[in-house]
């Protein structure tokens, strides 16, 4: 670039590199190599993130506060997980923060008695503050409790034929006679829901929770049919008791191993997870007159094109009349047709053989040197 050319505008907003960077670790990394190469370049960060690991870090990245709170975990053990609150009052809850498939003290308890009443223990601290919109992302859940679990969390109990509670755990929903929700929390009917996930599944069938998302989660081959069976009865009782008759077969209740179902039942909006990350981090305005957008994931593929975070990044820039690029820790090379259709130009981090522990402890500084090639290959000639 000539020394009398305008500063370039780049904006910046990628996604966690799960396991390695959050999406701000990633953007500064990112930001630092392009500096190398244009000092004076006008360098927008937008971290972003799609409703799973991360959400909470991306959409407190431009101010809000997190509060730690000690709440049960998918199995019984306590975990300490933490809400946001923004600028504006609005909550975040990050599902992953609570019931995460990377936890591994929550994996060790099998998935038929994990629970997500941690979530509802977390969603009731965060009305305490006075948050009357809350947005809570569904990516990442190691559970499959049909959202029971969140339900008692808030106040309900799960009662059998005797009057005695039943634990909102997924082996044990068979017994569940009714539900109570004398003690739901009241606040809920004044309170904006907003769940954010790409997931359209069902509650039940073959392309429910249980199905489709309970194998990566432990659900043996054996206990699909059983726990889907059980799930289902726990969902009957729901129906009933919310008279909410089409929860169930509503889109997205499948979402976090059925936490969908129990969204939909207490009124929430469902909304894709990056594009309420872009919008509340001010992508759209971010991009405005910018030259460049640089996105990225741990991993891209097919699925990326399918509403992910560079998906919906690029989607923004393209619109405001700017190319994106996708700066990934890998790429699956069977997709870079259909990904090169949409990114100008796809890149990986490794600049030769090395080991996947060895490239997520060097992540930050793969990610500085591939930007500064990135913006050296798009901004510097001879002249």
């Amino acid at each position: 670039m000539s020394s009398n050319a305008q500063a370039p505008i780049i904006v910046i907003a990628p996604d966690s590199f799960k396991g390695s960077l959050s999406a701000p670790e990633v953007a500064q990394a990112i930001a630092a190599g392009i500096a190398r190469v244009l000092p004076q370049a006008d360098l927008r960060l937008r971290p972003m993130a799609d409703g799973g690991e991360g959400t909470l870090d991306a959409l407190l990245s431009a101010g809000g506060r997190r509060v730690p709170l000690s709440v049960r975990g998918a199995g019984k053990a306590s975990v300490t997980a933490e809400y946001g609150v923004m600028p504006d009052g609005t909550g975040v809850l990050e599902s992953a923060n609570v019931v995460s498939i990377t936890d591994p003290v929550g994996m060790q308890t099998p998935v038929a008695e994990r629970s997500t009443v941690g979530l509802g223990e977390l969603l009731r601290a965060l009305l305490d503050t006075g948050a009357r919109r809350v947005l809570i992302g569904l990516g990442g859940s190691s559970t499959n409790d049909g959202g029971a679990g969140l339900l008692v969390g808030l106040g309900a109990r799960l009662l059998d034929e005797a009057g005695e509670e039943v634990q909102p755990v997924p082996a044990a929903l068979h017994r569940v006679a009714s539900i109570d929700l004398n003690g739901l929390d009241a606040r809920l009917k004044d309170c904006e829901l907003v769940a954010m996930s790409d997931v359209n599944n069902p509650l039940n069938g073959q392309q429910g929770a249980t199905a489709i998302f309970g194998p990566q989660k432990g659900v043996s081959e054996a206990q699909v049919e059983p726990l889907d069976r059980a799930i289902g009865h726990f969902a009957g009782h729901a129906h009933r008791a919310f008279n909410a008759s089409e929860a169930a077969s509503r889109a997205g209740a499948g979402a976090a191993g059925g936490l969908g179902f129990a969204l939909h039942l207490l009124g929430a909006q469902f909304r894709s997870g990056a594009e309420v990350v872009a919008e509340r981090v001010g992508l759209p305005q971010a991009v405005q007159g910018a030259d460049w957008l640089i996105t990225g994931e741990g991993r891209s593929d097919g699925q990326t094109l399918s509403g992910k975070t560079p998906m919906i990044a690029a989607q923004v820039a393209i619109k405001a009349g700017a190319t994106a690029s996708l700066l990934s820790g890998a790429i699956d090379r069977t997709a870079l047709e259909s990904l090169s259709r949409v990114f100008s130009g796809c890149f990986s981090l490794t600049f030769g053989p090395t080991t996947l522990e060895k490239a997520i402890a060097d992540a930050a500084g793969l990610l500085t040197d591939s930007a500064e090639q990135m913006a050296r290959l798009r901004y510097t000639h001879k002249g």
